[in-house]
């Protein structure tokens, strides 16, 4: 039986719920274009079975921001996902600040946090970005709240001209990354 990742592209399109803005680049498209290219990757694996939080570029996930993410997790839940991959970008103050982290519940979230560090190693190859490692996040509702092992992917700073760029003009590069993280996961490479 394929395994059923769910993939949240991070934020909504407009409106209330959307994500961080960085050289002149949005969260929310960005989240949007690398989610489409890794469902796409792990379509064309018989191994997997994926969905998109955000299956258009013009789809809205709830009517707030609270009910927003609600949404994301209780279809994930309801459609009995074997995993949950939420894709952001991060933002700072420092505009020098780089890399990818992964964030997980907690010490305990033994999946997760084993999946996560197989994607960031995975990302770092692909992209050539820092490695910031694990870091946990029990207060975040989808990874609180989701029923399946859950990894929410600050896959680069949108805060930082290099990282934004390649975010926003290689997309491939972050979908192949997570993509074999994945498969990594799961000893199929």
């Amino acid at each position: 039986m394929a395994v059923k990742i769910y993939i949240d592209q991070g934020h909504n399109p407009s409106g209330f719920n959307t994500g961080a803005e960085g050289n002149g680049f949005y969260e929310q498209d960005i989240t949007y274009e690398i989610g489409r290219r890794l469902y796409n990757l792990l379509l064309s694996n018989p191994e997997f079975e994926p969905r998109l939080s955000r299956p258009t570029p013009e789809t809205i996930r709830g009517t707030n921001n609270s009910t927003s993410l609600v949404e994301r997790v209780n279809e994930a839940n309801s459609w009995g996902a074997d995993i949950f991959i939420s894709l952001h970008n991060n933002a700072s103050e420092n505009p020098r600040a780089t890399g990818n982290e992964a964030l997980v519940y907690g010490p305990g979230a033994t999946v997760a946090e084993a999946l996560g560090t197989q994607i960031l190693e995975q990302l770092t190859l692909t992209t050539g970005l820092r490695n910031r490692g694990i870091v946990y996040r029990p207060g975040l509702y989808v990874l609180k709240e989701t029923e399946m092992p859950a990894v929410l992917v600050e896959m680069g700073f949108i805060s930082n001209p290099y990282d934004a760029e390649l975010l926003a003009y290689s997309p491939y590069l972050f979908a192949t990354g997570v993509y074999r993280g994945i498969l990594k996961y799961y000893g199929l490479i």
